[in-house]
This record gives structure tokens, sequence and C-alpha cells, in this order.
């Protein structure tokens, strides 16, 4: 779709305020030419899938796209409106310290947005620069106004109530987490967001490619601690996939290749998780929802899924067979 006949418009240069670059491209007057509708857009990373972004762009009222970022530039921003297309406008807003979050201009776009995506980067950047802001409420205001919300790599990350914050200064591995689940990297942050479907959920990005099922199992082990509930689950997304959520929690995966979306439902705690000491953790059930699936998120059943697996964790080495 093209809206108003312009495709290929240039991004305006940056300009901005205290702790912020600001750039725009389209026109931010023109009125939304449909109306909102509620959904979330959960990217893993890498490319772009152009299917989600065109369904989720549709949900957005073809209107005006908000991204927030806490580094890059307005790549992102060219690429959504002159690849994807379909919008009036969009705005970005890059995040250089902790004061831009209370800007009255800054607050002003956010509180205007037809729809807004969180861009990835370093995912401890958003949690430092915007947990207890009023761009945190407003985040949340979206959301509940009935207007979609996406996020790709660290944007993704946060999205969930148990968030892999990374505020160690690094990205934990899966062997370095299983190795001692207890240790300092293993850092998260609790009720950062508060998104629909997502109160009890730790969510992590570039899923297979990187290895990263080990360390969920550990985010989910250590969230269900902190909260006293052993009902945390993990939801990881492969890159170059999207889980696309609609309004009533029933997700399904658009993906270049075989990507997936994992979940991983313990729903008992571990046999060992002491600090200093390998996890023991075992018959964690992971299920796996492919192009063919359709993930219901409010009681986190899965109907067609790609695969069921069990993962068995015994002194730190983890072993995942199928079920």
């Amino acid at each position: 779709m093209v809206v108003a006949g312009v495709t290929n418009v240039q991004a305006a240069p940056a300009s901005g305020g205290p702790g912020y670059h600001y750039y725009e491209i389209g026109d931010i007057k023109a009125p939304r030419p449909a109306r909102t509708q509620p959904a979330m857009l959960l990217m893993g990373g890498g490319d772009w899938v152009p299917e989600a972004f065109h369904w989720w762009v549709e949900r957005a009222g073809h209107g005006r796209v908000v991204i927030l970022r806490a580094s890059g530039d307005d790549n992102m921003q060219k690429e959504l409106y002159n690849d994807i297309g379909g919008v009036t406008s969009v705005q970005t807003l890059v995040f250089e310290d902790r004061k831009a979050a209370d800007d009255p201009k800054v607050l002003q776009m956010v509180r205007d947005a037809d729809a807004i995506f969180l861009a990835g980067g370093d995912q401890a950047r958003y949690v430092r620069f915007w947990q207890g802001t009023e761009l945190n409420k407003l985040l949340d205001a979206h959301v509940r106004a009935g207007k979609p919300i996406g996020g790709t790599s660290a944007g993704l990350a946060v999205l969930g109530h148990h968030a892999y914050g990374a505020l160690d200064g690094g990205s934990v591995d899966s062997a370095t987490a299983l190795a001692d689940p207890m240790g300092s990297e293993i850092t998260l942050a609790e009720g950062f967001l508060a998104m629909p479907y997502l109160s009890k959920v730790v969510t992590d990005t570039h899923f297979a490619r990187r290895d990263r099922l080990g360390r969920l199992i550990t985010f989910v082990a250590r969230a269900a601690q902190a909260s006293g509930s052993n009902e945390v689950v993990g939801l990881g997304v492969d890159e170059d996939a999207a889980l696309c959520v609609e309004a009533d929690g029933r997700g399904r995966v658009y993906a270049l290749g075989d990507g997936y979306a994992w979940l991983v439902m313990p729903r008992h705690a571990p046999e060992r998780m002491v600090a200093g000491q390998p996890l023991d953790y075992s018959a964690v059930p992971v299920t796996g929802v492919g192009k063919h699936s359709v993930l219901h998120l409010d009681g986190f059943k899965v109907d067609n899924p790609a695969f069921t697996a069990v993962a068995h964790v015994k002194n730190g080495h983890l072993q995942l067979l199928p079920h």
C-alpha cells in the first residue's frame, strides 16, 4: 500500500533535544487512514519479515509509527516507510540518556503514535533510560489504548514482565548461565513494561542461532524463584522470524525460512539452583511454534506444534530430547 501516492521519500535531517536525536519521514500531519487495533509484533532479530510487518502496519491503521531506540540512526524508519510502506509517516527517537524519557516533546510524539516499535541494540540502555519515567508510563498507556506495539532483538527482550536486562554490560550465553544460574551475569528487570499476555513471560531473541535455550531455561528458573511462582514461562523467537499476536492472544509465526517461536514451560522448580554450582533441572517441556501453528498466549497452549521436546539439565549440561 502507498499512502497519499508517495514513495521513496527521504528522511528529514537529524534534530532533537537534550539527550536524544530525532528523525522523521513522511507526512506527520496526515490523518490516520484506518482505525488501530491491539497487536504485538515480537521479532527475534535479524532480517525483517515483510509479511509480519504488513500485518502490523494494518493494525496501526496505516498511520504514524514511532520507533524508539538507544543507538543507531534512521535506517529502520527508511526501511519501514520505503520498503514495507503503507504508513503516513515514521518518526525515530534515539535516546542518549535518561532525561530524554521525561522530555515534553518526546512524550507528545509517543502520545500521538498510532504504533510504537522498539529497535534492537542494548536492552540495558532501555531499562536504565526508561524504567520509572513518564515514557515508561506512556508505553503501557499506549497498549491499554488499543494500539499496536512491537520490538526486535533488544526491543523484544524488554517486553516480557520478567526481562533479561543485560545490566552487567554483556550478554550471558547458555553455558555460563547453566554453570552458575545464580551468577551476577544474569540480571532480570521485573515489571518494566506491562504487555498483554506477557505478565508471566520471559522473552528471548536470536534464539536457535545463538543457542539460547539453556539461558532461557535459567532465566525462567530465576524469575520463578524471584516471583514465588512456578507459572513463569519462557518465550524465545528465532532470528528472521516474528510472532504476531492478535488482540485475543492468538499468535502466529511468520519467518524467512524455518524459524520458530519456542515455548519453555517447566511448571516446577529446579532440583538444584545454588550460587556457584551448576543447574540441575529435569523434564522441562519445550514446544516449537511454527508457521502452521497457533499459540494461545491466554493459556500457553499450542495448536499444531512444529515440534515438542523435553529438556533435561544435569550438572549444567543440557540435553533436548524429542517428546
